[in-house]
């Protein structure tokens, strides 16, 4: 299953055209509209509730339903706009909701995490409207993706620039829809 988890708040969002090209050309895909999910930052009680349901094995309980599916997807695409330096909170409550001590990872005698999801693959699709900065965005997905998750490969995908004066911002998006497509076509090779 590839999993596309969408970030993108705006219907005519620019990250999202890029994304569904992509997945497009990936085939069949479930589809995780993050603004119209029930996902909520943790709280002091929800945090209580989740480490009572993992420290007593109920992985099967509703709470912990996006990490499952997280952790049994062969593909994931996650479209984030870049904003303000990051991507939308949308995506970092997500992030919270999924981080399952024993459903995406785990930690071995040292401490250091092992990652337990199936994905050999995520594809990280972003735009922005100036220099897009990777620091607090795409590099953070990659390194719990990789170090975390044990998801062998990330790739990137972007598109910047857009809202500079004498840029034109379409040519923009269709150069990264192109490299989407190259890239859907593309087998994973690990590095």
């Amino acid at each position: 299953m590839i999993l596309y988890i969408n970030s993108c708040v705006r219907r005519d969002s620019r990250t999202n055209r890029i994304a569904k090209a992509l997945l497009d050309k990936m085939g069949a895909y479930t589809e995780l509209f993050l603004p119209t999910e029930d996902i909520h930052p943790l709280t002091a009680e929800t945090l209580t509730k989740r480490d009572a349901l993992l420290a007593a094995g109920q992985l099967d309980d509703p709470m912990l339903r996006y990490a499952r599916q997280f952790a049994q997807a062969d593909k994931i695409v996650v479209a984030a706009p870049f904003w303000d330096g990051s991507f939308p909170s949308l995506l970092k409550a997500y992030i919270e909701n999924i981080y399952a001590v024993g459903i995406v990872t785990v930690y071995g005698a040292d401490g250091v995490p092992q990652g337990l999801c199936k994905a050999d693959e995520l594809i990280y699709v972003t735009t922005a409207g100036g220099q897009f900065i990777p620091d607090f965005s795409y590099a953070y997905i990659k390194a719990l993706a990789e170090s975390c998750f044990g998801i062998k490969q990330t790739r990137l995908i972007k598109a910047e620039m857009l809202d500079i004066i004498g840029t034109d911002a379409e040519k923009i998006v269709a150069q990264a829809i192109k490299e989407a497509e190259t890239i859907a076509l593309q087998e994973v090779r690990y590095e």
